[in-house]
C-alpha cells in the first residue's frame, strides 16, 4: 500500500519542519506549502490524504481555502491548526466539514491519533464512494438495451421521472420485460441514489407475515416477536422501496399502503406510535390492474394513487428490433462469465430468434442464450442448443389464443377462447402427459413467474407447486422454500 501524502500548509517555516519530520517518522510522505496558492497547487497535482491547514494564512484565510477543497468533492480530510483558536472559527470550520479542529502548541500524541484516523475515514470514504460507482453502473440505463423507438421514448420518459421529485411511480409489463432494471435505474439516476434501494416481492411472502415484513413490529406484538423490528419502509426511509407484484397485496394490506403513501407515515404492528418515514415507492405488476380494479380486486383509490406516474414496458415481440442488440449483450455478458470467446450466432439462428414470439420476453431471450452459451463449442451459436420452443415455435401445445374469430382447425372453449389446432400422436398419450406440458407452457410463458403461471391455467399457486413436485419441475431450492415459515401469533 503506498504511503498516505500529508500536505502540510503553514506560513511559519519551523512549524513545517517540526510537522514534517514527525509525519514522515509515523509513515507518511510529507508534502509542505507556505501559502494558500501553493497549497491549492499541490492539492491538485498531489491529490494527499489529509491536509493539515493554519487558520492564518499570508494570502487569505485558511477557512477560504477550506471552503475551496470542499467543492472539489473529494475524500480528503482537512485538520485546521491555529495558535489562537476562536470558538467562531471552529464552529465555522466544523460546518464547512473540516475533519478536526488543534490548537497551538501542538500536542503531537494528539495529533498522531488524529491524524490516523483521518486518513482511515479518508479511505473508507473513498472506497464507499468508489462502490457506490460500481453499483450506480451496474444499475444504470446502459443495461437497458433496446434501439427501438417505443424503448427509445421509453427510457426518455423514465430519464425524466427518475430526476423528478414524483414519490410513487406504477411500471406495468408482462413478465420478464425487466420491471425492476427500470425500477433500479430510477433509484440510482435519482436524488435519492445515496440512500437505500429496497426491493420486496409481495407474492413470494406469506400473507401473515407481510404487513410485519413492510410496516416492522414492536416486541410482544405476536408470539414471535421476542424484539422490536423495522420494517422496510424504515429501512428504505430517504430512499426507495421496490414493491414487485403490487396486484397480489391483500384488501388490508392495500388499505394501509394507501395511508403510508397519503401521509408517509406509518405504524409497526403492535405499535401505537405513528413514524414519519421519506420513502419514493415504486410498485411493479404483470397483471392487468385497471381490470383488477374493474373486478374488484384492487382498490380504486390506491391504484389512482399508485399511477400518478405510471409506466408500461412493451412485451419484446412488439419491439423485435432490440431482440439482436439484446442477444449481443447476452453473448458478451456470458463470454465474460464462461471464459469463452463466442463471436455471434449463425444466420439460422438468427432467423429462429427473430421468429419467435418470447412469451417470457427479455428474461426467456436471455435464459436462451445462457443455455446455448453454455453448451456450445463452436465460435457462433448455432441453433442446435436453443431450447426447444425456439427451434420448433409451431409444435405442440401453444398459448389460448384471445380472438374473436377461431383459428382454422382451433377448439372452442367455454371461456369463449380458442385453443390453437392440437392433434393427439398416432401412438396416443395420457392426460397426464398433457397436463405435464400444459404446466411447462404455462412456466415458459410466464418466464418461471408462479403466480402467473399459476393465473394462466386458472389454479391456486400452491396447486401449480403440487403438480411442479408431482412432475418433478420443482427445483432443490424451491423445494425447500416449500417448507411451512413461522407465523406470527395472533
Amino acid at each position: 500500500m503506498p504511503q498516505p501524502k500529508v500536505l502540510i500548509v503553514d506560513d511559519e517555516k519551523l512549524v513545517r519542519w517540526s510537522l514534517r519530520q514527525k509525519c514522515e517518522e509515523w509513515g507518511y510522505q510529507a508534502l509542505e506549502a507556505a501559502d494558500a496558492s501553493t497549497a491549492l497547487s499541490l492539492v491538485r497535482d498531489e491529490q494527499p490524504e489529509v491536509v493539515l491547514l493554519d487558520v492564518r494564512l499570508p494570502d487569505q484565510s485558511g477557512l477560504d481555502v477550506l471552503e475551496k477543497l470542499k467543492q472539489t468533492g473529494d475524500a480528503r480530510a482537512v485538520i485546521m491548526i491555529t495558535a489562537d483558536p476562536q470558538l467562531d472559527d471552529v464552529k465555522a470550520a466544523i460546518k464547512m466539514g473540516a475533519y478536526d479542529f488543534i490548537g497551538k502548541p501542538l500536542d503531537f500524541d494528539e495529533l498522531q491519533v488524529t491524524l490516523q484516523n483521518a486518513i482511515e475515514a479518508t479511505r473508507l470514504r473513498s472506497e464507499v464512494e468508489s462502490l457506490r460507482g460500481e453499483v450506480r453502473k451496474r444499475a444504470g440505463f446502459h443495461d437497458i438495451i433496446g434501439v427501438s423507438r417505443k424503448m427509445t421514448e421509453l427510457m426518455h420518459f423514465v430519464r425524466k421521472v427518475a430526476a423528478s421529485e414524483a414519490t410513487t411511480i406504477l411500471i406495468q409489463g408482462e413478465s420478464g420485460t425487466g420491471k425492476d432494471l427500470i425500477a433500479k435505474a430510477i433509484h440510482y439516476q435519482s436524488a435519492r441514489q445515496d440512500r437505500p434501494f429496497v426491493p420486496i416481492n409481495v407474492s413470494a411472502i406469506p400473507e401473515t407475515l407481510l404487513e410485519s415484513e413492510l410496516f416492522g413490529h414492536e416486541r410482544g406484538a405476536f408470539t414471535d416477536a421476542k424484539a422490536m423490528k423495522k420494517g422496510l419502509f424504515e429501512v428504505a426511509d430517504g430512499g426507495t422501496l421496490f414493491l414487485d407484484e403490487i396486484g397480489e397485496l391483500t384488501p388490508f394490506l392495500q388499505a394501509k399502503l394507501l395511508r403510508v403513501l397519503e401521509d408517509q407515515v406509518i405504524r409497526r404492528v403492535g405499535g401505537v406510535r405513528d413514524i414519519q418515514v421519506d420513502v419514493r415507492v415504486i410498485a411493479a405488476s404483470n397483471r392487468d390492474l385497471e381490470r383488477a380494479v374493474r373486478e374488484g380486486h384492487f382498490r380504486q383509490d390506491l391504484y389512482y394513487r399508485l399511477a400518478i406516474i405510471s409506466i408500461f414496458i412493451p412485451p419484446l415481440r412488439e419491439r423485435r428490433e432490440d431482440i439482436l442488440p439484446l442477444v449481443d449483450f447476452f453473448i458478451e455478458h456470458y463470454n465474460r462469465k464462461f471464459r469463452k470467446s463466442v463471436r455471434g450466432i449463425t444466420a439460422e439462428t438468427r432467423r429462429l430468434l427473430l421468429n419467435y414470439d418470447w412469451p417470457g420476453n427479455v428474461r426467456e431471450l436471455k435464459n436462451a442464450i445462457e443455455r446455448a452459451m453454455i453448451l456450445e463449442d463452436e465460435p457462433v451459436l448455432r441453433p442446435d442448443y436453443l431450447p426447444f420452443s425456439v427451434r420448433q415455435p409451431h409444435t405442440g401445445v401453444t398459448a389460448f389464443e384471445h380472438t374473436a374469430s377461431p383459428p382454422a382447425g382451433g377448439q372452442p372453449l367455454p371461456s369463449g377462447r380458442w385453443l390453437p389446432p392440437l392433434s393427439i400422436p398416432e401412438g396416443g398419450t395420457s392426460l397426464e402427459e398433457i397436463e405435464r406440458a400444459m404446466v411447462e407452457l404455462a412456466l415458459r410463458q410466464s418466464g418461471g413467474n408462479q403466480t402467473h403461471a399459476a393465473r394462466l391455467l386458472d389454479i391456486s399457486r400452491d396447486a401449480l407447486r403440487y403438480k411442479m413436485k408431482k412432475f418433478g419441475l420443482m427445483h432443490s431450492e424451491e423445494e425447500k422454500e416449500e417448507q411451512p415459515s413461522p407465523q406470527p401469533g395472533p
